[in-house]
């Protein structure tokens, strides 16, 4: 679907996702190669009250480094990275992280529209996004932003998706360049 770009050169895999996605986040970051040569960022909805630590239910799954995202922290390529809750996070133009807390956008804090814009900004074409499942439409307007700038466009499969909302308002809005379930996704990150 879309314009299938062959072997695109990526910086940055952006994944956001919502409710109904942490399954399908689960598989594809126990999953992605070990030797990835581009820093992982994933935008989660979730409560700041969470008793979990993400960072160490994930780095118990899989052998690449996984990271809390701190302010002013740079993004290095073989590292999974995770927006810490009630944090907006956009990304400078020298590939450092700023979070910030201004009101929510689409109900949310952090946002993925905010963050895979500002993504887009910085890394252009270089710029990876996956947008899976949730309840509201955050996410949609960045993706299409990304593909406006050349990046490389995913959205999880909404028959596939727990909760189809987030996948089905990006694609009422731009045709982007994958529309996959969970393994064709694994299988197409590992091949960038």
């Amino acid at each position: 679907m879309g314009k299938n770009k062959i072997n695109p050169v990526v910086e940055i895999l952006i994944i956001g996702g919502s409710a109904g996605s942490f399954k399908v986040l689960l598989q594809i970051l126990t999953k992605i190669k070990l030797d990835i040569n581009f820093a992982v960022l994933v935008v989660l909805h979730r409560k700041h009250n969470s008793n979990t630590s993400i960072v160490d239910l994930f780095s118990s799954k899989t052998a690449i480094p996984v990271y809390e995202c701190e302010d002013k922290d740079n993004l290095l390529p073989g590292n999974i990275y995770f927006v810490p809750p009630d944090y907006h996070l956009l990304i400078e133009k020298d590939r450092t992280i700023c979070l910030d807390y201004s009101e929510k956008e689409n109900y949310s804090r952090p946002a993925i529209d905010i963050t895979f814009k500002s993504a887009s900004d910085v890394y252009r074409e270089k710029t990876a996004a996956v947008l899976l499942s949730g309840a509201n439409k955050d996410g949609a307007d960045g993706l299409k932003y990304i593909f406006e700038h050349y990046g490389t466009t995913i959205v999880q499969d909404p028959n596939e998706a727990e909760i189809s909302t987030m996948p089905n308002e990006a694609l009422k809005i731009f045709e982007p360049d994958y529309v996959l379930g969970s393994k064709e996704i694994i299988k197409l990150i590992n091949s960038f």
